[in-house]
């Protein structure tokens, strides 16, 4: 359901291209539904529309250059006075320079400040949308959280037929509108995710682990949160933080570490999601010195580490969702699905390491979505931000059932 967009602050990016006309009537419908608009455009787009058209709409200064009439424009500032900034049209070149972080134009320089979300309608000629280096381009900018609006189909300024025709002005206004209905869906939630690695001490300066990057449980953690809800992540040892400010972030090192801090939270979350790749087995004792190299062999006593899911689901009440993760690297579904049942998941997340693209470390994921009522869906391989999308869409329809 779409909502109206009554005191939003939407900054609006246009590049050169001759589809640079229908961000005119994108202006005034986002205006219309009780938007602010200003507008950033490149030199090239001016050469489209100019900027006294935008300003006449906007009834906004234009932003085109670094400073005019004696003022800097600070761009600083513009990033962070907005609720939202689209770039349409987005043509292949910025998209290029927006995935390097090149910055030679005031709209690169807004879009590098920028501490909204970022949407971008590309717009460019058939065989330009499907060359290899746009798709990489398409796909770091994903990666970085952006949300890309598809192109449409039909009559390209080449003559030539096919994608690449920015999408028409009302379905970026259903898109952006869409975006900020989605973020009440969770207004109210309390949602608990775990996610990264976890450390288990042999000594001071040695541990066991595993190549978990946390990126995954990062991207649900930012995704509810901008669904409304108010998030807790558990987060192992990670070079990343979720880009959501309202995040509550509780750093652990260690299964023990993950298992009390989970513990404190879950009996008052309504959802948990168990995306963390927790070691399985730990040092039975822990050296407090480093051990040295003395030996030809060294023999190391493991024991099993407390299984979170588990534990934790023993205590789950009455509508409270869990989801959990499932890695796998044979047999995955068959294994899958003993884990939903084992564990009494509402929902499990099946990655398997024999699809290119998927796993620890990746910017993409490629999953099969369990439900315990029998359900199974499959996934393209789509970046770990559309993958927490669809995780979210799955939990909504089973807070709707119950």
């Amino acid at each position: 359901m779409f909502t109206n967009l009554r005191n939003k602050k939407i900054i609006v990016g246009v590049c050169g291209s001759i589809a640079a006309y229908k961000t005119v009537f994108l202006c005034r419908l986002l205006i219309s539904e009780g938007a602010e608009v200003k507008v950033v455009i490149t030199e090239s787009a001016a050469t489209f529309v100019t900027p006294l058209t935008f300003s006449t709409l906007s009834k906004n200064p234009v932003y085109h250059q670094w400073s005019d009439a004696n003022q800097w424009n600070n761009h600083v500032e513009l990033g962070l006075w907005a609720d939202l900034m689209v770039i349409a049209p987005v043509t292949a070149s910025t998209m290029s320079k927006m995935a390097s972080g090149k910055v030679d134009n005031m709209l690169l320089a807004v879009y590098l400040s920028a501490k909204c979300p970022v949407f971008f309608a590309p717009a460019m000629d058939l065989d330009m949308w499907q060359h290899p280096s746009t798709k990489k381009n398409v796909a770091l900018l994903q990666s970085y959280g952006n949300h890309l609006i598809p192109v449409g189909k039909g009559e390209l300024a080449s003559g030539l037929s096919g994608e690449g025709r920015m999408a028409e002005p009302e379905f970026i206004l259903g898109f952006i509108q869409n975006y900020f209905s989605a973020k009440q869906k969770l207004q109210g939630k309390k949602v608990l995710i775990t996610a990264g690695p976890t450390h288990e001490q042999i000594d001071p300066v040695r541990f066991i682990g595993n190549a978990s990057s946390g990126k995954m449980g990062i991207a649900i953690a930012d995704v509810f949160a901008a669904a409304g809800a108010e998030v807790t992540l558990v987060l192992g040892p990670s070079m990343i933080q979720p880009k959501e400010k309202s995040i509550n972030v509780i750093s652990v090192n260690s299964s023990d570490d993950m298992f009390f801090a989970c513990e404190s939270v879950f009996k008052d979350s309504d959802i948990t999601i168990f995306a963390a790749a927790v070691a399985d087995y730990k040092p039975k004792t822990i050296s407090d010195q480093k051990i040295k190299k003395q030996n030809p062999e060294f023999l190391l006593e493991l024991v099993k580490t407390i299984d979170i899911a588990s534990e934790l689901g023993k205590r789950k009440r009455e509508n409270q969702i869990t989801v959990g993760f499932a890695l796998e690297t044979n047999d995955e579904l068959e294994n899958a699905q003993k884990k939903l049942q084992k564990k009494q998941f509402d929902l499990l997340v099946l990655n398997s390491l024999n699809d290119t693209g998927a796993g620890f470390q990746t910017d993409t994921n490629k999953v099969t979505i369990l439900d315990k009522d029998g359900d199974i869906r499959e996934y393209p391989l789509k970046p770990k931000s559309e993958v927490a999308m669809d995780i979210l869409d799955m939990v909504c329809q089973k807070l709707k059932s119950q």
